[in-house]
């Protein structure tokens, strides 16, 4: 599924809501999720999941096509941890 599918799903599902409001609530809920995560916040979404910003330290690595040792820098980056809930819900319906 992508934003336009959730879109979609979101002006089917609401009665009198236009594929144009529904995509501004969904493009509003990205932007707040962003924001929270770009100021170090963690999102918690009971029975889905959370999403929060890991921080990697930097370390010499090596370019697997010449063998050249390189140096990585540290980096943020996000990361998702699906709730208990959802697993079940997974393990109940495996594809």
């Amino acid at each position: 599924m992508n934003r336009s599918d959730l879109v979609a799903k979101l002006s089917e599902a609401v009665p009198r809501m236009p594929y144009r409001r529904a995509e501004q609530v969904v493009n509003t809920i990205f932007e707040s999720m962003e924001e929270a995560m770009t100021s170090g916040d963690r999102i918690e979404i009971r029975g889905f999941g959370s999403f929060a910003v890991k921080d990697y330290d930097g370390y010499a690595g090596r370019n697997p096509k010449t063998g050249v040792q390189i140096n990585v820098e540290p980096k943020k980056l996000p990361v998702f941890k699906a709730g208990k809930e959802m697993k079940a819900r997974l393990l109940k319906n495996p594809t």
